[in-house]
């Protein structure tokens, strides 16, 4: 009898069920959790739920220590402490306690409610009967729609996760550049242009471009506004207004949202309008894009034999079948990775500033993949880092290439001809085609050059510094130019 593949590893046929023992079904959770576990203190499900307590713990005292509320009670410090411990100690048992709530409530932002309610209502056995905590139950999210509560927590975790993972990952890149700018600075090397021999630069010349780049967007990355919001159901303080018609809302509000450490949004529909979030991810996704061209220039050099890999230092392995291989895997998985990152940051940027009406659930749908978009990026970061780590300038290498292109002086020729034809030199006319003849589908060597430019009846002191130069020493200002991007001394 055939083996019916229909069924292949379905647990209806008896296979065991890989699920029910909690087998991650993402890679970052999973395979390469090590290098991305930081940001689930920000962006998990746990991460964001213990941000909006935080806020809903820190707009009741802002209203209750700015006697907004009349009849309300004045906390005291230690009720203070006591309710600010609760998102500092958040842990897996009040996961589990929120999970419980929400299991009934079928409402995230309720759930929370509720666990900080409960929370309240045992003060008493920490602080004594005297506590006013456990009668303020009404006070938790009073006022507030859930996005009041979720634009913070997100503004909150975001800012968090990429200040405090993110960037650090995105820096130690950044000085992997520098040193390989500042070591290769006088490492001559053949440029290619279109995939052909150019004029030539420097290994650290090239790495950086890739620096000023990358810096570039790192900062406006560390000069985002992280914008919030808390006016209500529809960004009107209405219920505020008729709840409390003395209060200044708007000043109440802008109070407590910069006391988050955020920029307040005054203008808002029932949601904060995430334009924040998309100029963050698009920004994100650009500092990406240059990351992925530096990886797959990389790969490129270590093609050539411009880069030679050390295994040890990447903490790989080589081909499983050929000994001779040294595959350049960091480079290719970090290339991958950004490619799937810049993705999702593209669906987030551009889901994020739309939404019908006052709102609707597209956003809270796609912000939670917020987390998986950064991860993947900051997988690639640590990849690169890894990468640049085990590769070494094959400077050897680059001067063989160098000195099989003599053709490429054709250009310096060209340009000599030109200035010296200016100060009244004869004999100059045509240089880019009389070069082009030389060069164009010709083998050029040191000889063939030389000859070309002593014939050429250039004034003797050009004539020399021509004669002098080869195709190693043709960098121009490149090894000056690759230290302008290293810290500057004070």
């Amino acid at each position: 009898m055939s083996a019916n593949w229909t069924s292949l590893f379905s647990t209806d046929h008896g296979y065991a069920d890989l699920a029910a023992s909690g087998e991650p079904l993402s890679p970052l959770d999973g395979r390469y959790r090590a290098a991305v576990a930081p940001l689930a203190n920000h962006l998990s499900e746990a991460g964001l739920n213990r941000a909006r307590v935080h806020v809903e713990i820190e707009w009741l005292i802002h209203l209750l220590d700015n006697g907004v509320l009349p009849g309300a009670p004045i906390l005291t410090d230690a009720e203070r402490d006591y309710l600010r411990a609760l998102p500092r100690d958040f842990s897996a048992d009040h996961i589990k306690r929120l999970g419980e709530f929400e299991a009934v409530t079928r409402h995230d932002v309720k759930a929370v409610e509720y666990l900080i309610g409960e929370y309240l209502e045992a003060a008493s056995g920490v602080l004594g009967e005297a506590s006013s905590l456990p009668n303020l139950r009404e006070v938790v999210h009073i006022f507030c729609t859930s996005e009041d509560i979720n634009n913070l927590a997100y503004a909150l975790t975001i800012k968090a996760g990429v200040e405090q993972v993110w960037l650090p990952a995105a820096r130690e890149l950044q000085a992997r550049l520098l040193r390989l700018a500042e070591a290769g600075a006088d490492a001559p090397m053949l440029a290619h242009t279109h995939g052909q021999p150019a004029t030539p630069v420097t290994m650290g010349k090239e790495m950086a471009v890739f620096a000023h780049r990358f810096a570039r967007q790192l900062a406006r990355i560390e000069n985002t506004e992280y914008l919030g919001k808390i006016n209500g159901a529809t960004g009107t303080w209405a219920a505020h207004v008729v709840s409390v018609p003395k209060a200044d809302w708007p000043v109440i509000a802008r109070n407590f949202v910069e006391g988050l450490g955020l920029t307040w949004n005054p203008l808002t529909t029932q949601i904060e309008s995430h334009d924040w979030q998309a100029e963050l991810y698009s920004d994100v996704a650009r500092a990406g894009r240059i990351a992925h061209n530096l990886a797959t220039d990389c790969w490129t050099y270590i093609s050539m034999g411009y880069f030679h890999q050390n295994l040890a230092a990447q903490g790989s392995t080589g081909s499983s079948t050929m000994p001779h291989k040294v595959n350049p895997i960091r480079f290719e998985n970090a290339e991958a990775n950004l490619e799937v990152s810049c993705a999702l940051l593209d669906s987030l940027a551009s889901t994020l500033v739309t939404s019908r009406m006052q709102r609707d659930l597209t956003d809270s749908t796609t912000q939670r993949n917020i987390g998986v978009a950064l991860g993947h990026s900051i997988l690639a970061f640590f990849n690169l880092v890894r990468g640049l780590d085990g590769v070494d300038i094959d400077v050897n290498r680059m001067a063989a290439d160098l000195d099989a292109n003599w053709a490429v002086l054709g250009e310096a020729v060209q340009q000599v001809m030109r200035t010296a034809s200016i100060a009244g030199a004869t004999g100059m006319a045509n240089p880019y085609e009389r070069l082009k003849e030389l060069t164009r589908g010709h083998e050029v060597g040191a000889d063939e050059m030389r000859a070309f430019i002593s014939g050429l009846n250039l004034p003797a002191e050009v004539e020399k510094r021509l004669l002098a130069l080869t195709p190693t020493t043709y960098i121009g200002l490149a090894p000056e130019i690759a230290l302008w991007v290293l810290p500057r001394e004070s």
